[in-house]
C-alpha cells in the first residue's frame, strides 16, 4: 500500500477542479496542467503548481502524454487522475503512467483497453451472463449487415455503432434499407476520425429506451458494491443532459436485479476503481439490456454522492493506494432524490458552440444545491474544447422537492453573461409537463423541440433596463417609497 503524496490532474475545467476538492480535503497537494489559452483557467488558479503542457490543441496539451508525464517528474507528483475526457480511458496512457512508476488513479490498464471495444464488452457481458441487446460485431460491408438483419429477424431503425467509440461519436441510426450504405460510410468515417479504428458493430435500435447507468465500485482484492443506478435519459445527439438519482423508471425489484447485474459483470472480469455499468431500458417491454462500461469518474457521480453520502473522488485514491474499502452493500443507503443539469456553453436552440469571456456570473446558492464549476467571472471560455461550464445539481426527499429547488437555482439564481448558454432549454425541460411526470425517451427533446424553445424565456440585459426605467418612472409619479 502506497500513499499518495502529490496528484497530477491530467484534465481541465470542471473535472480538474472536482478532484482537486476532494484533494483539499485529503491534505493532498494538486498540480495542474494547463494549455496556453488556459493559463488563467480555475483549474490553474486552485491547483498548487501549475505547469504549461502545449499550444490549444488538444493533440499538443490534453492529449500530449509525453508532457503530462514530464510534468508529474518536474513537479513530483506521484499519481495521476484522469478525470473524464480527454485520456481518462486511454489504457496507452494508463500504462506510461504504471510504467514510469506513478499510480494510475483508475482501474487496470488492459480492461480499459478491453471495456473501450464495445465488441469485446459484449461478448464479456455475455461471458457473466447480462443481457446484452440484439446485435453482431461482424460488420465490414452493406451486405454482412443485410445478411444479419435477415438472419436475427431484427426490422428497422438499427443503430451503427464504433466499436472503440463513446461521447456520442460514431453513432448513426438506421431507419431503412436506402440508407445503410451512407450510414455506414459515415459512422466509419467517424470512427476512424475519432478513435483510429473504424471497426463497427450493428445493433437493435430500442425506440423508447431509457438509459440508466450503475455506479459500482471494487478494491484491489476483488470487493465490489454498487451504489446504486442513475437515470440519464434526457440527452441530445446521443449527449446527456439531464440526470438523477434513483430512476424513476424502476420498481425496487427492477433496480434490485439491474445492480445485481452490474455487480456480476464487474466480479467476472477482475475489475477495480470505480466505473459505470450502463444499461438501456426498453419501456415498451419492461426488458433491459447491457450498453457498456464506463472506465472512469462519470461527469453525474455527483448525484451519487448527493443521495448516498460518498465521496467517489476519494474512493478512487483509497483503491489506487491499495486500501480495502471499508463499506459493505448494507451501508450503502441512499436517502434522497438528486437531479443534475449541465450548463454548457451552447446556443440553446441550434447546440452551436458558444466561446467568448464570461462578463457576469452569478452562481446559484440556497438549501440543497450543489455546483461544481470550472469558470469565475472574467474567465475565458475558449473554442478548444468542451463546452461543459457547471454542473448544477438539486436534492430534496422526493422527486418534487428536487425539481423546485432545481426550479429555483436556474430561474431566480444563476446568471451567465458574455456567452450563451443551455440554461433556457434546461428550464424548458423540467418545467415540461411530461418530463416532471416521469414520460420520456432518449428521444424526448428531438420530439419536443419546438414546445421546448416555444417555452424560453431568458432575461437580458435590455428587460434591467426597462426594469429600471419602471421603477424610476414609479419614483417619480408616486414619491419615495416608504422603505426608503
Amino acid at each position: 500500500m502506497k500513499k499518495i503524496e502529490r496528484l497530477l490532474v491530467a484534465n481541465r475545467g470542471v473535472s480538474a477542479v472536482r478532484v482537486m476538492h476532494t484533494c483539499r480535503d485529503r491534505n493532498i497537494p494538486t498540480t495542474a496542467v494547463y494549455s496556453t489559452p488556459d493559463h488563467l483557467g480555475y483549474h490553474v488558479v486552485m491547483a498548487d503548481k501549475a505547469v504549461n503542457i502545449g499550444e490549444a490543441p488538444p493533440a499538443e496539451s490534453y492529449l500530449n502524454m509525453e508532457n503530462i508525464l514530464q510534468a508529474a517528474f518536474q513537479t513530483g507528483s506521484d499519481a495521476i487522475h484522469p478525470g473524464w475526457g480527454f485520456l481518462a480511458e486511454n489504457a496507452d496512457f494508463a500504462r506510461m503512467v504504471q510504467d514510469a512508476g506513478l499510480i494510475w488513479v483508475g482501474p487496470p490498464p488492459e480492461l480499459i483497453s478491453k471495456l473501450g471495444d464495445k465488441a469485446q464488452a459484449r461478448k464479456m457481458a455475455v461471458a457473466a451472463g447480462v443481457p446484452i441487446i440484439p446485435g453482431t460485431e461482424d460488420v465490414n460491408t452493406v451486405d454482412d449487415a443485410l445478411a444479419w438483419l435477415d438472419d436475427s429477424g431484427v426490422d428497422y431503425p438499427i443503430m451503427i455503432k464504433a466499436a472503440s467509440g463513446g461521447g456520442g461519436r460514431g453513432l448513426v441510426r438506421v431507419d431503412r434499407a436506402e440508407d445503410l450504405e451512407q450510414a455506414l460510410s459515415q459512422a466509419r468515417s467517424e470512427a476512424e476520425k475519432a478513435f483510429g479504428s473504424g471497426i463497427l458493430i450493428l445493433e437493435k435500435f430500442i425506440l423508447n429506451a431509457r438509459h440508466i447507468e450503475v455506479q459500482i465500485l471494487v478494491d484491489q482484492s476483488g470487493n465490489a458494491v454498487h451504489l446504486y443506478e442513475r437515470e440519464c435519459t434526457i440527452q441530445r445527439r446521443n449527449q446527456k443532459v439531464i440526470e438523477e438519482a434513483p430512476s424513476p423508471s424502476l420498481d425496487e425489484d427492477l433496480r434490485h436485479e439491474i445492480c445485481g447485474q452490474a455487480i456480476a459483470l464487474v466480479n467476472s472480469i477482475g475489475y477495480h476503481s470505480v466505473g459505470t455499468v450502463e444499461f438501456i431500458l426498453d419501456s415498451d417491454t419492461g426488458k433491459y439490456y447491457f450498453l457498456e462500461v464506463n472506465t472512469r469518474l462519470q461527469v453525474e457521480h455527483g448525484l451519487t454522492e448527493l443521495t448516498t453520502g460518498y465521496d467517489l473522488v476519494g474512493l478512487m485514491i483509497d483503491v489506487a493506494e491499495g486500501k480495502s474499502l471499508e463499506i459493505t452493500q448494507d451501508d450503502v443507503q441512499p436517502n434522497r432524490w438528486a437531479i443534475e443539469v449541465r450548463l454548457n456553453a451552447e446556443d440553446p436552440e441550434t447546440f452551436g458552440p458558444s466561446f467568448g469571456t464570461i462578463t457576469r456570473l452569478r452562481t446559484p446558492d440556497g438549501p440543497n444545491l450543489r455546483v461544481a464549476t470550472g469558470i469565475y467571472q472574467g474567465a475565458s471560455v475558449p473554442p478548444y474544447y468542451d463546452s461543459l461550464l457547471m454542473l448544477i445539481m438539486s436534492a430534496g426527499h422526493d422527486r418534487e422537492r428536487a425539481l423546485k429547488v432545481m426550479d429555483r437555482a436556474l430561474g431566480r439564481s444563476l446568471r451567465v453573461e458574455g456567452v450563451k448558454t443551455l440554461k433556457p432549454l434546461l428550464m424548458s425541460i423540467i418545467r415540461h409537463p411530461a418530463f416532471r411526470e416521469g414520460d420520456f425517451s432518449t428521444r424526448f427533446i428531438d420530439k419536443n423541440i419546438q414546445d421546448l424553445v416555444k417555452a424560453f424565456r431568458e432575461p437580458t440585459a435590455e428587460d434591467e433596463i426597462l426594469n429600471v426605467a419602471k421603477y424610476i418612472a414609479e419614483v417619480s409619479a408616486l414619491g419615495p417609497r416608504s422603505w426608503v
